[in-house]
Order: structure tokens, then C-alpha cells, then sequence
């Protein structure tokens, strides 16, 4: 789950960790009001979206005035945004960030991400702030400090130092960075997130580190211990069809193809995804309906599917275990039946109770194509669409 820069910043906030003074605002005449409230010129007049490279697309501008924060909040909220990680499609802008400008001599990378591949905290690093950390890692390795923590022990002063000297820290700035690092990790392991960073952290010409922008994600599974970080969920940032989907447990991703898939895991449904490109067509989504399906989860599947314009026909692939073949094809029945189902329907399946399941599905009176194997299953579904 992501949140808002503003949002993770009120939780920079409660973990002392220091920040710009900033207010948000939902209208150029709040913007205004939260500008004068600062005190200070210049401001910045920052868009609140879920996607990073917002300066490039003109989401980010500073004000010397009161006039100009005015002026830059009425052209940023209600734009459609577009920026690297939206898409061509873009994202609308319904709040800003209004927050102090600063005088920085220098911008740095810092984050905290759980990395699977060592089962540790990852703590990275660069002196190339405010740049594409990914750009950075492919053109210039070189520039990315990587400190690795074990979670069972916790981070150590030795940690922060390494971290420190990576980034040519001076001695004044020892202290307050091991300060601001150990309490980053602190937030990360307490708020169950799968990433906190700070792109830039900027050194002032006081001497100060200051995080200039702020990105949490959160491990959703942990979002029942984590009652006020859930409140924080925006479903206006979300696309619809994955919010939809989300209420019924059904792990479903959204893409750009016309292959719409309904699989009983996501390992398996990975698999699918490949054999369709494999045939030469392209999947719509990736939909995972889990061992335990009911009737009532693959009608809800469907209609998720179906409500994909883009979709030209439907490929379901089940390994009938905890699931049986029988029970998956009378859901099938139904959520075709009852969602009127108006594009081709390819379907194949194995495992327990599998003979049932077909002469359910050849008995229904619907237009289903049965595949005997994964490989026919794609073949078929890519020359109906």
C-alpha cells in the first residue's frame, strides 16, 4: 500500500525525523492560506499523487508570493499528471503539499526496503540525490552505497557509520544522520513498510538534514495490525478494478492486453501469463482466485473482468486440488449465466474430480472451449482474439 508524500511525513514527523514546515491544501484559496501560514517566501507548491518524477511533469513549482502559490495550486489541482510511474494515462491531482523553501548545498538518496533476496533491511544510499535512483544504479553502480541489516539483531551504530562515510558525510553531520537513520529503521520495523525513502535528503547551508520528500510503502498483509496506517489508504489513487477486487480477496492486477485470466495461483497464473504471450496475444490482467475459491469469488472474478473493455476472450486455468474441477466449473456455470458473459471462454483444467468438471461445463449449454493441456489453452485464446 502507498501514501501520500504529506502523509508520510506526518509519520517522518512522529519519529523525529526532520522535515520542511508544509500544510496541504484541496483549493488554490486553502494553498493561499497554508502559504501565509509559513511565514516565510519562497514556498513550494508541490502535487500529492502516488508517483514519483512529479517536477517533470510540471507537478512541482515554487512561489515567491502569496500571489504565485495561488496561481501555481490553481493550475496543479484537478490536472491530470503525467509523470514516468503514471503512465500515459496520468493520475488527476486533488491536493498539494504547500511547504518551506530551503537553502540546500547539497541533495543525497537515502532509503530503508525489506530485501527479500537476504532476508534483511537493505539501507541504500547516493550522493546522487534528486536523481532517478534507477538511472543511477544502471549508468553509475558505483555511486550506491548498500548496507545490509539482519533484522533479528536491529541496526547498530557501525551500520549508520558505514552508511555516513559512504556519503562523504562531514563530523559535524555524524551524529545527526546516525540519529535520522536509526529512526527511519525504527519506523520501518514498527509500521510493518516494505520501503521508506527520502529522495532528496538535503544537507542546508546551516548544516541541517532536512528529508526534502518523503515515500513509505506498506507490506499489505500487516494492514490489520496497522489500523492508522490503513486509514491513510487513498482509493482515488488505486486503479478501480484492483479496489474492486480487493473486497472480495482476489489478487488481480490490471494490464494491457485482451486475454482476460482467472487462474487458482499466482505461480500458476505467471505461467498462463507466459503461454499466452508464448501464442501471440497479449493478457489483460493477472487474476489469482486462490486454492480456496467459491462460486461466489469466480462470479466476482468474472464480472472484474468482464468490466475490462479491453478484454476479447477469457482463458481460466485451474489445478483442481483444494478446489475441485466440479465445484470450479458450476461456479463457472453461474458467473457466466448470471454475468451474461459475452466474449469467448476457453477453459482447462486437471486434477481432482476433473471428468465431473468437464461434463459440467460440456452439458451447460454455453459456448466454453475445454483445452486439453496449457498449451492448447493458449493457442485457442489467441486465435479468438
Amino acid at each position: 500500500m502507498k501514501i501520500h508524500e504529506y502523509q508520510a511525513k506526518q509519520l517522518f514527523s512522529q519519529y523525529e525525523i526532520p522535515i520542511p514546515k508544509g500544510a496541504v491544501a484541496d483549493s488554490p484559496d486553502a494553498a493561499k492560506v497554508a502559504a501565509q501560514s509559513l511565514g516565510a517566501f519562497p514556498v513550494a507548491v508541490k502535487a500529492q499523487i502516488h508517483a514519483g518524477g512529479r517536477g517533470k511533469g510540471g507537478g512541482v513549482k515554487i512561489a515567491k508570493d502569496l500571489a504565485g502559490a495561488e496561481a501555481h495550486a490553481k493550475d496543479i489541482i484537478g490536472m491530470n499528471l503525467v509523470t514516468p510511474q503514471t503512465g500515459p494515462e496520468g493520475q488527476r491531482v486533488k491536493r498539494v503539499l504547500i511547504e518551506s523553501g530551503l537553502e540546500i548545498e547539497k541533495e543525497l538518496y537515502l532509503s530503508l526496503m525489506t530485501d527479500r533476496e537476504s532476508a534483511e533491511v537493505l539501507i541504500m544510499a547516493s550522493e546522487a540525490g534528486g536523481m532517478d535512483i534507477e538511472t543511477v544504479a544502471a549508468e553509475t553502480p558505483e555511486k550506491i552505497i548498500k548496507v545490509y541489516v539482519n533484522p533479528l539483531s536491529g541496526i547498530y551504530p557501525y551500520h549508520c557509520r558505514q552508511a555516513a562515510f559512504g556519503l562523504n558525510l562531514g563530523k559535524e553531520l555524524l551524529k545527526p544522520f546516525s540519529q535520522m537513520l536509526t529512526r527511519l529503521y525504527k519506523l520501518l520495523m514498527e509500521k510493518d513498510a516494505s520501503l521508506v525513502e527520502i529522495n532528496p535528503l538535503v544537507i542546508t547551508r546551516d548544516q541541517e538534514l532536512i528529508a526534502l520528500d518523503a515515500k513509505i510503502n506498506f507490506d499489505d498483509n500487516a494492514l490489520y495490525r496497522q489500523k492508522d496506517v490503513a486509514e491513510m489508504r487513498d482509493l482515488d489513487e488505486e486503479d478501480p478494478l484492483d479496489v474492486e477486487a480487493s473486497k472480495y480477496n482476489l489478487n488481480y492486477i490490471n494490464l494491457d492486453g485482451t486475454v482476460g485470466n482467472m487462474v487458482n495461483g499466482a505461480g500458476l497464473a505467471m505461467a498462463v501469463m507466459d503461454t499466452i504471450k508464448l501464442a501471440g496475444a497479449e493478457p489483460a490482467n493477472f487474476l489469482d482466485v486462490g486454492g480456496g475459491a467459491t462460486a461466489e469469488m469466480i462470479e466476482n472474478g468474472f464480472r472484474i473482468i468482464l468490466s475490462d473493455r479491453k478484454v476479447k476472450a477469457i482463458l481460466i486455468n485451474i489445478f483442481g486440488g483444494i478446489l475441485r474441477c466440479d465445484v470450479l466449473a458450476e461456479g463457472v456455470v453461474k458467473a457466466a449465466k448470471n454475468t451474461q458473459i459475452d466474449v469467448p471462454l476457453v477453459v482447462r483444467m486437471e486434477g481432482t474430480n476433473v471428468e465431473e468438471g468437464r461434463q459440467i461445463l460440456a452439458e451447460s449449454g454455453l459456448e466454453i472451449q475445454t483445452a486439453r493441456d496449457l498449451a492448447d489453452a493458449g493457442e485457442k485464446v489467441a486465435a479468438l482474439v
